[in-house]
C-alpha cells in the first residue's frame, strides 16, 4: 500500500543526499530593513534539523523523501 506524503512538510523540508533534513530559517519574508546585513545573509543559507524527535516526525511525514 502506498503512503501519502504530507504536502505542507514537503514544501518546507528537503532531504540532503546524506539523509539530513534541510530547511530554510524563519524571518526573511518581511521587515527586512530592521535586520542587519549579517543576519539577512545568514538567513539565505539552508539549515539542518538538530533535534532527534523532530527528525523522526518529519521522516514519517516524508515517506519517499
Amino acid at each position: 500500500m502506498k503512503l501519502k506524503t504530507h504536502k505542507g512538510t514537503a514544501k518546507r523540508f528537503k532531504l540532503s543526499k546524506k539523509g539530513k533534513i534541510k530547511h530554510s530559517g524563519a524571518g526573511k519574508s518581511h521587515l527586512l530593513t530592521g535586520k542587519s546585513r549579517k543576519r539577512k545573509r545568514m538567513l539565505r543559507k539552508a539549515r539542518s534539523l538538530q533535534t532527534k524527535g523532530q527528525k523522526q516526525q518529519i521522516r514519517r511525514l516524508l515517506p519517499y523523501g
